[in-house]
């Protein structure tokens, strides 16, 4: 082999290595619902598997058959609603307890397959107290009112401690986070192998909240950011900065989610913050709220993180 042709096969080599790293991903999310208000279609919710598999866990469930009918409408699954929800569909973690984040499945439990229900246990006492009861709706979980439908299954997960998502290949921990104080929420660190996604509940800024759990978490996932292992964080953003700070009920603007990763930077580093992905969710869509939260973030964004904007039943890979 000549020079020529040792150079050509080189060029050829790195191209493709380079085709490869851009277009190799570690998980694979679709989003059933992206709002956090008004639009009962499409509430918070986001199927996510690890890449090469249909074993989904579901992040919270505001939205369920609404957004996995988007789904197959926009070619992501060549299946039928009811195959995804039954067999797709692993388990659920439920952030917290409030309605935009639990209705779509309380509405599809009659159709559902038996599963397990994830929380912290501020969160499933919450759900078990209120809303699978025989006042309210039919107890298809194995806990509670009398008689079980033993449908669903309760694991109460251990703050900070790494449990197995049955019938998956990915591991999760979870993490307390502040809602409008003393209420709590939760995040959730999902591994498969050695690569992370972070999901968020709704979350209020430490200062607003008179808190530390938003820091204390940034602590924890800070080495990930810094090796490239977390590969998308999914974070609220409610609110655009005009809305008043008492008004605010525990959610984030953009505004004080730019400090809340200037605060994760100092931990991992700006070099390492460049080009992360940050999804964005749960805004509210209230008159022209989403533009110009989205305007707002692209402004501040000084960190040059990737800012992510999802989209109903289009699936994003990380």
């Amino acid at each position: 082999m000549n020079y020529f042709s040792r150079v050509i096969v080189f060029v050829v080599l790195l191209f493709c290595q380079r085709v490869s790293s851009q277009t190799s991903f570690s998980f694979k999310v679709v989003p059933l619902g992206i709002r956090g208000g008004i639009d009962e279609g499409n509430l918070s919710s986001y199927m996510l598997a690890a890449e090469n598999t249909n074993e989904y866990l579901c992040l919270d469930a505001g939205t369920v058959h609404d957004g996995i009918e988007k789904a197959i409408s926009n070619g992501v699954f060549k299946t039928d609603a009811a195959t995804v929800l039954k067999k797709y569909i692993k388990g659920y973690f439920i952030s917290h307890a409030h309605l935009d984040h639990i209705s779509g499945l309380i509405i599809n439990s009659p159709e559902d397959s038996s599963k397990n229900l994830f929380g912290l246990p501020y969160c499933l006492d919450i759900i078990k107290d209120k809303y699978f009861t025989w006042k309210n709706w039919a107890n298809f979980t194995n806990e509670g009112d009398k008689p079980t439908l033993n449908k669903y299954h309760y694991v109460n997960l251990s703050a900070e401690q790494e449990t197995a998502i049955e019938n998956t290949n990915m591991y999760a921990k979870a993490f307390v986070l502040s809602h409008s104080a003393p209420y709590q929420s939760s995040a959730i660190l999902v591994r498969h192998e050695d690569a992370y996604v972070l999901y968020l509940g709704d979350t209020g800024a430490d200062e607003i909240e008179k808190s530390n759990q938003l820091h204390l978490l940034w602590q924890q996932v800070a080495e990930l950011v810094k090796t490239k292992k977390l590969k998308a964080i999914f974070i609220e953003t409610s609110f655009p900065d005009e809305q008043p700070l008492n008004k605010l009920f525990g959610h984030l603007t953009p505004g004080l989610l730019m400090k809340e990763l200037s605060d994760l930077s100092i931990a991992a580093g700006k070099e390492a913050m460049k080009n992360l992905p940050v999804v964005i969710t749960h805004m509210k869509p209230s008159g022209n709220n989403e533009q110009r939260i989205k305007q707002q973030l692209i402004q501040q964004n000084k960190l040059h993180v990737k800012l992510v904007f999802p989209q109903q039943g289009k699936m994003m890979k990380f």
